[in-house]
């Protein structure tokens, strides 16, 4: 385990093991196994640009080439920072394949909180757009770089038909290399070998006093985290996935989101903003199946939807939550009522999907509730303020381990006295209370 991080303890392993939870293959080479597998099957939408399963690990497996010959090695942490374009999946997909570890940021940030994440890291590297919508990301790579001695590779990409005012390969005075990020293309090499156990990247987790958290996700417990949830979903190789929200959060990346689609053989849309008209179009044309929105969100389409007149009639699954609160049931009953789709409620965060509703379960329990835990080795406790466990049907707070919940934050020491408990249990912050099937009904947080 990288040094920072927090292992599970041995007992744990095992039982993740021979539940057959963990299977020892890494996210990378789960790729060149569904590109073998779905090979002309189409991978990844975006506008007029498709990829099929194929070309998407053959884009991984030269640019993983074009970032070693770059001087990436294992184990270094790269920023990325990119909109819901190809580039982002086949990036972080060719940072782990050469055991480099991607940390994923949203690319709304700016060096307010960029800065920090670099600094903690240690981060060597940075893709992200060279100017998008009217912000200079390469010069925020730049001044991060100067002020610090992380910074020494930045990666820039550019839309096509775009061309980035920086030009091609240059140096700064500061000694750090930039590259177009479509230079990353060279004849790949031997496969490496990496283990399975070893973190495969980092997820951002809000934290007290508005910074970020780093999440440590190992190969094992990310891959189960998709799997489990693409199994719960039932997705298919018929299945579209719309990747509206961030492709750096941590439930469109992953519960099920991109990674959970490609595991089933699935195709993923990927659209930029969660804009109603461009949304909904999307849906329409590519007859999207499933897709995960914020409450917001979802009202937002659905107050669009009759003057769109878009056909969504292809939508059998909506994912909807990630909040504090419980979402409206007014808000889930539109939802079913006006798209003919199955709502799915949540509760999720970058330190592994708490609770989800089945598919099957009764209209009441997905209305009120937002589910039971993923996996049938997920162990929790809701405790009142002293501690102690609370009956069901009393508010607490959420307590919570298993396979897909991380031990500890990276480098954080203090938080982590804070947010885990001696037996390894994360305490959420969130105030929920346990009806009699299981179901968890979230209220407001525990803590700020």
């Amino acid at each position: 385990m990288l040094a920072g991080c927090t292992p599970w303890p041995e007992e744990f392993v095992d039982r993740y093991w021979a539940a057959g939870h963990w299977r020892g293959n890494t996210l990378d080479n789960l790729l060149r196994g569904w590109a073998l597998q779905y090979g002309p099957r189409t991978a990844l939408v975006h506008g007029a640009t498709r990829l099929t399963y194929a070309n998407l690990n053959r884009r991984v497996e030269r640019m993983a080439a074009g970032l070693r010959l770059r001087g990436l090695r294992p184990g270094q942490r790269v920023v990325v920072q990119l909109p819901n374009v190809p580039e982002f999946v086949t990036t972080v997909f060719a940072l782990m394949r050469i055991g480099a570890l991607p940390v994923l940021c949203p690319v709304s940030h700016r060096a307010a909180q960029v800065s920090p994440i670099v600094r903690v890291t240690e981060a060597v590297g940075y893709v992200g757009p060279s100017v998008y919508r009217g912000f200079d990301h390469t010069a925020m790579a730049a001044d991060i770089a100067a002020r610090g001695p992380f910074l020494r590779r930045v990666f820039t990409f550019e839309a096509p038909g775009e061309s980035s005012p920086y030009g091609g390969f240059s140096t700064d005075p500061a000694g750090c290399h930039y590259f177009p990020l479509g230079s990353l293309d060279s004849p790949p090499g031997p496969a490496l070998a990496h283990s399975a156990d070893q973190v495969a990247l980092f997820l951002l987790s809000a934290a007290d006093g508005g910074a970020h958290l780093l999440v440590p996700r190992t190969h094992d417990d990310y891959a189960y985290q998709a799997r489990a949830t693409a199994e719960l979903v039932s997705l298919t190789e018929s299945d579209v996935y719309l990747a509206a929200l961030p492709a750096s959060s941590p439930l469109v990346f992953g519960s099920p989101g991109i990674v959970g689609t490609l595991s089933a053989g699935g195709t993923v849309v990927l659209v930029e903003e969660a804009d109603p008209a461009a949304c909904l179009a999307a849906i329409a044309r590519e007859r999207v199946t499933v897709t995960t929105v914020t409450p917001a969100t979802a009202l937002l389409w659905l107050d669009a939807h009759p003057a769109a007149g878009a056909d969504v009639s292809a939508l059998r699954l909506v994912q909807v939550g990630g909040g504090a609160a419980p979402v409206p049931r007014a808000t889930i009953e539109r939802m079913a009522a006006e798209w003919g789709c199955r709502p799915q409620q949540f509760l999720g965060t970058a330190e592994g999907p708490l609770a989800l509703t089945r598919p099957g379960d009764p209209d009441e329990t997905v209305l009120t509730t937002q589910g039971r835990p993923l996996s049938p080795d997920d162990e929790i406790r809701i405790v009142g303020a002293d501690g102690q466990e609370v009956p069901d049907g009393e508010p607490g707070e959420l307590l919570v381990r298993g396979p897909a919940i991380p031990r500890g934050y990276y480098r954080a020491p203090d938080v982590n006295a804070r947010s885990f408990t001696a037996d390894g249990y994360f305490r959420t912050g969130q105030l929920v209370r346990r009806t009699p099937d299981g179901s968890l009904v979230a209220a407001a947080p525990a803590r700020a």
